[in-house]
C-alpha cells in the first residue's frame, strides 16, 4: 500500500524543537497499518494514538521526501504495554543523487509488561540530500504473531 500527501507549500516546523512537519515534506511508503491507528498518527506532530501494522511480522515505513533534505536528527518511539518481546528496528537513509543506501542505525530492545514499555530513541546525524528516510521494524524476533507498532517519527 501507498499512501501520498502531496502539498505544494514549503515544508514549516512544527512545535517543539524544530520537528519538521512531514505531511507538508514527503510522501510516505507503508507495509500495513491498521484503522484504528494509521501511520499519521505516528507521523504528524498533533496526534498521539501512534501506528501500528495490521499484520504480525517485518513491517516497513517509507519515508520519500519531496525535495531532497538535510537530516540533523531522528526520534523513534515505541512503546509496549501487552506482551514481552525482543524487537529490532533499523533506520536508513537514501542519499542523492544516486539514491545510495546509507544505515543510520539497527538497535533492539525487550520490552516487559511489568518494566520497559516505552523506548526512545533520538539520534543525531548529519546527512545533506537525503531522498528517503526508512524505517524496518522487526516487532519480536522470536517470530510469532506480534505487530508492529510506532508511537512517535520525528525528524530534523
Amino acid at each position: 500500500m501507498i499512501k501520498r500527501t502531496i502539498s505544494t507549500a514549503t515544508p514549516r516546523t512544527g512545535e517543539g524543537p524544530g520537528w519538521l512537519r512531514l505531511d507538508d515534506a514527503a510522501e510516505v511508503e507503508i507495509s500495513s497499518e491498521s484503522e484504528t491507528n494509521p501511520i499519521e498518527a505516528a507521523l504528524l506532530l498533533d496526534d498521539a494514538r501512534g501506528w501500528r501494522a495490521d499484520a504480525p511480522g517485518e513491517q516497513t515505513i517509507r519515508l520519500k521526501f519531496l525535495r531532497p533534505h538535510a537530516l540533523r536528527r531522528v526520534r523513534v518511539v515505541f512503546e509496549e504495554h501487552e506482551r514481552e518481546r525482543t524487537q529490532q528496528f533499523a533506520l536508513r537513509a537514501a542519499i542523492a543523487p544516486a539514491n545510495t543506501w546509507t544505515d543510520i542505525v539497527r538497535q533492539q530492545f525487550n520490552f516487559s509488561p511489568v518494566g520497559a514499555t516505552r523506548e526512545e530513541e533520538e539520534y543525531r546525524v548529519d546527512l545533506r540530500e537525503v531522498t528517503t528516510l526508512e524505517l524496518t521494524i522487526k516487532p519480536d524476533l522470536r517470530g510469532g504473531d506480534a505487530r508492529a507498532s510506532l508511537q512517535e517519527l520525528r525528524i530534523s
